[in-house]
């Protein structure tokens, strides 16, 4: 049984009709865009840029996550070249591989796995261009080497340098997200040492992120020698406490991965534990607010992202789970998030940019609020195109009907 076996007629028009959409708005904005890369909605709703050179690093006011969007943009050129047999928007994604390429060889940040796997390994599948296999595999090993090992088990640093303190001590929730570049360097190169790194940040990330009610830390700084915790905190949630949605929507995307990679039962029914605590806490319209804790609800900004990205998460649960009943389930939940999202949050203005409007990429740096966001939206497309069609865009495992994961 495939994903898109689940759809309804109705669902299958209306998501063919953002997929056109997207075609639309790609060929238009890549036409205006030069060089630079877009990642968030202006109060004008123009997309704002910034180069894809663009490095992480520690600045003079802190951390600058610098451009981890960049590979996001690509992944949409490709998805709507897939929709719509555009070969100019095939074009422009090659042209924009070669404008990422030297990040595959930055050191300093665990975002080089959403960079190029959204990006070079989609470009590979689609197009069978083993240079954008050997493109991702150098970022993965860029990954890779960002390993800590520690006398409690070993972990991928997040940001910055590992020669910084700083930088070997952080480890953040989004790193779960990053992990499926390891998980495709391992089954690419059938080099175990990815696939092995990965499943042990996810056993570290489930004993130090995930509180006894299945919520998670955004951050946790760790003894790099020990291996023990030493705080949870947060950047972009509400308090060090709250739970923040897109992070735990990462999670549930990271361990879902893991899942797969691993074949490991308790991060599959951690993956879930996950899921069930995001449903939880929405309301009826089934867009979380950017922080589920943050005390100014109900008059504080919602976002799409998170609810896009965990309803790709859902729908990668249902294709996992052994169990009929349960793959049922997790489709209607994942297809439930993204029926909202076109019914309330498609944007239609055309002088507002990006395809989902009302996300937030960090409302305590006051940076996207209430704009489009482009890792939103390539969540929300990688989730239809993948339902519309199945097997074009990226490499996938068919939907397990037994295994260790139940």
């Amino acid at each position: 049984m495939s994903a898109a076996a689940s759809l309804s007629e109705s669902q299958c028009a209306a998501f063919a009709r953002v997929l056109d959409l997207l075609a639309e708005r790609m060929a238009a904005d890549e036409a205006a865009l030069g060089d630079a890369f877009p990642y968030v909605t202006g109060p004008s709703g123009a997309w704002k840029t910034m180069p894809a050179t663009r490095s992480a690093g520690y600045g003079p006011n802190g951390w600058d996550h610098g451009n981890w969007f960049c590979g996001f943009w690509i992944g949409l050129l490709l998805a709507a070249h897939v929709h719509s047999g555009d070969a100019a928007l095939l074009g422009a994604a090659r042209r924009r591989l070669d404008l990422i390429r030297p990040r595959a060889e930055d050191p300093n940040t665990h975002d080089i796995g959403f960079i190029f796997q959204s990006s070079a390994i989609p470009a590979c599948h689609i197009t069978g261009t083993r240079a954008y296999a050997e493109l991702a595999l150098r970022a993965a090993e860029r990954l890779r080497a960002r390993a800590v090992r520690t006398k409690a088990g070993s972990y991928v640093a997040a940001w910055g340098p590992l020669d910084d303190p700083r930088g070997r001590a952080s480890s953040a929730i989004d790193t779960m997200a990053n992990l499926p570049l390891l998980y495709w360097a391992a089954a690419e190169t059938g080099d175990a040492s990815f696939r092995d790194l990965g499943a042990a940040h996810a056993r570290m990330t489930a004993g130090a992120f995930v509180r006894p009610d299945r919520s998670t830390y955004h951050a946790v700084e760790y003894d790099p020698e020990s291996g023990v915790k030493r705080r949870g905190f947060t950047f972009q949630g509400a308090a060090d406490e709250s739970c923040w949605p897109r992070g735990q929507a990462w999670a549930i995307k990271g361990f879902a991965a893991s899942a797969e990679a691993d074949a490991d039962a308790g991060f599959f029914a951690l993956a879930e534990g996950l899921g069930r605590y995001f449903l939880a806490r929405l309301d009826a319209g089934l867009v979380p607010y950017w922080d589920f804790d943050d005390p100014a609800i109900p008059a504080a900004p919602r976002d799409s992202s998170a609810a896009a990205i965990a309803a790709s998460g859902f729908l990668d649960l249902a294709r996992l789970s052994p169990d009929p009943a349960r793959a049922a389930e997790w489709d209607a939940r994942g297809l439930a998030l993204l029926d909202a999202l076109v019914r309330d949050y498609l944007v239609t203005e055309e002088d507002h940019r990006g395809i989902l409007k009302h996300g937030c990429y960090s409302k305590p740096q006051g940076e996207g609020v209430d704009s489009a966001v482009l890792f939103g939206d390539f969540y929300f497309i990688e989730a239809l195109v993948k339902l519309l069609h199945p097997g074009r865009f990226a490499p996938e495992r068919p939907r397990r009907s037994s295994g260790r994961v139940a």
